[in-house]
């Protein structure tokens, strides 16, 4: 865990002590400091605390006038007061003055950890309290793990770090938005940017289980559970112990296997197909989904127990049609990816102008398509607003649609792809490896798909 803490007291060995108790436990950024007057000075000069440990009985400055003066430099450091005296006055008096908890020596790692977690969860809500109540845009701490989202729109630079907030929790995280929008890039994110990342990321399409599947697979069986069952399997639960489980497209799961996923959420127990004993897991749960799950809530085709419990952190995702800003840098982004660092040929300005002015019913998702598509198809050469058209069902720029009276309906991205590949599979003078080598899919990929065509 990167949370920063530090503990401040005049005797060295408590701060050995509890520095060593906090360093097993799993909190890897941990300051001692024996003078208060040295501890103060670090925070005027930048330094940044989650959590101070505070002692209250120390020479030159009483650790009740430090707590003051943290809070003065840094509001939103939580503060636990450590004192040998049990008085009820003091403690008080601590709370009043800004402290968040009282702790009398001698106390437990247990306790102490308890108090710490207490406090980071608080902290969390007040910074995202905060967060929406600023107007400058929030710096990200984990910002590798979130490089992936190329973003320079406030909307999603908020939810971001409320995802990189809601990372350092345990609590279930619901991700809404539409198809296309990033959801599944957003979630290895936030297991990047958790005390988790070192574990399992383990994604499930929970439309693809169904039946006996779901049981199987997500919590794994023993040898002749069912007929064919062989050998025991590990689920997808037991797999990811200790990491994170994203369950995307969470509202397609049925409802009579929504009661299990919700005692597994609740308690942390399982029982793998073929036995009655109970096992326990570690697993951080992540869901995501493009229904409406208010209108299946009202329509009873989702558990209301389950759906509150999912939403311990809920972010929203805006459609790409909300953040036109960020079309040429996703350009840019999927040129390089195409084409290497250099970006090929390039892409002319009308160019960029029509894909700005689309309306992306697929999102991220569907650009990525068209600027593979025109690469393939511009074969080295700058792309061109006429290269985009048969992809983008021939919408013009403005400028050529105020003359005219009527726009050609868009294609779905199915039909469009089907065009594409057809057209590829064309210009390759009709053969099958060079075709998949250009789309990037594999040979038997490709055989199948121009077999459904023709079919």
């Amino acid at each position: 865990m990167d949370n920063s803490i530090i503990i401040i007291d005049d005797e060295n060995d408590f701060l050995e002590s509890v520095k060593r108790g906090l360093v097993t436990f799993g909190y890897q950024n941990v300051t001692i400091e024996k003078n208060p007057r040295e501890a103060a000075a670090l925070c005027e000069n930048g330094a940044n605390f989650d959590i101070a440990l505070i002692d209250i009985t120390m020479p030159e400055i009483s650790g009740v006038e430090l707590l003051q003066i943290l809070k003065k430099i840094s509001p939103n450091t939580e503060c636990i007061m450590v004192t040998a005296i049990d008085e009820a006055k003091v403690a008080m008096n601590c709370l009043k003055k800004g402290a968040y908890d009282y702790l009398v020596k001698p106390f437990s790692r247990e306790d102490l950890v308890a108090s710490i977690g207490r406090a980071l969860e608080r902290k969390k809500l007040v910074d995202l309290l905060d967060l929406g109540k600023t107007r400058t845009l929030p710096k990200l701490k984990h910002a590798e793990a979130f490089a992936p989202i190329v973003t320079r729109s406030p909307n999603l630079m908020r939810a971001l770090k409320e995802a990189e907030l809601h990372a350092q929790g345990d609590a279930p995280i619901l991700i809404t938005g539409e198809s296309g929008t990033g959801k599944d890039l957003l979630a290895k994110a936030i297991h990047a940017a958790s005390p988790r990342a070192k574990f399992a990321f383990t994604p499930i399409n929970m439309a693809a289980l169904s039946g006996n599947m779901f049981d199987a697979e997500f919590y794994g069986h023993t040898k002749g559970a069912f007929t064919g069952a062989e050998k025991d399997r590990i689920g997808y639960l037991e797999q990811t112990n200790r990491g994170t489980l994203f369950l995307d497209e969470i509202g397609s799961l049925p409802p009579e296997f929504q009661g299990k996923l919700l005692r597994t959420l609740q308690d942390g127990e399982f029982m793998k197909l073929g036995t009655s004993i109970i096992r326990k897991v570690d697993v951080r749960f992540i869901a995501a989904t493009n229904s409406d799950l208010d209108a299946m809530l009202a329509k009873k085709t989702f558990r209301k127990d389950l759906y509150y419990r999912l939403r311990g952190g809920w972010i929203h995702l805006p459609s790409l049609r909300e953040r036109k800003d960020d079309i040429p840098l996703l350009i840019k982004k999927f040129l390089e990816e195409f084409t290497g660092a250099q970006g090929g040929g390039g892409i002319e300005e009308n160019a960029v102008d029509l894909l700005v002015n689309y309306d992306y019913p697929g999102n991220i998702r569907e650009l990525r398509y068209f600027i593979q598509a025109a690469v393939s198809l511009s074969q080295g050469k700058p792309i061109t607003a006429d290269s985009l058209f048969p992809y983008l069902g021939r919408r013009k720029t403005p400028a050529t649609i105020s003359h005219q009276s009527d726009r050609d309906p868009i294609v779905s991205i199915k039909e469009m792809e089907k065009n594409y590949i057809l057209k590829v599979y064309d210009q390759t003078g009709r053969n099958k490896s060079e075709a998949a080598r250009l789309l990037g899919i594999g040979l038997n990929t490709l055989r199948r798909k121009l077999d459904a065509y023709a079919g």
